[in-house]
């Protein structure tokens, strides 16, 4: 692994270099200094997606979901319990594809949720349909983060 990594804030978008020793260190953003990891999932839009997304050297996990899906509503809770075990080493975002119906196009979402992991903007794997949290889990440790 890199000795420091890239980490995107989560309140304000700043682009933080981090050592790896680091990591699990509690890190604050040196911008607008906030927590680099909350433990929660991050809302993302179309106009933050690429620099949360291509601009993270730790694999970002978003999930494409939409208000009005009964799958996206009943696994929500187990991706929000997900992103509390996965941070730091993963950062687990949403994409509300009604609000964000480019990104929806641009990744070619065809049912949802669907769940697709990037690392440096590039796409590790995606798996659609609802997961409960330790189905989540196991996805996310066989991604095999890029180098």
């Amino acid at each position: 692994m890199a000795e420091t990594l890239h980490v995107v804030c989560p309140a304000c978008g700043g682009v933080n270099r981090l050592p790896t020793a680091r990591l699990e260190a509690g890190p604050r953003c040196g911008r607008c200094h906030g927590p680099l990891f909350r433990g929660e999932p991050v809302a993302l839009s179309e106009a933050d997606f690429d620099t949360h997304v291509g601009r993270s050297d730790i694999p970002v996990i978003v999930d494409f979901w939409a208000s009005w899906c009964g799958p996206c509503k009943m696994m929500a809770p187990a991706f929000a319990q997900a992103a509390e075990e996965l941070e730091p080493h993963y950062r687990l975002a949403k994409v509300n594809t009604e609000e964000a119906q480019g990104l929806a196009g641009r990744f070619g979402i065809r049912s949802i949720p669907t769940l697709i992991a990037f690392q440096r903007g590039r796409e590790l794997g995606r798996q659609s349909g609802a997961l409960s949290k330790a189905d989540i889990l196991r996805w996310a440790s066989g991604l095999g983060r890029a180098a």
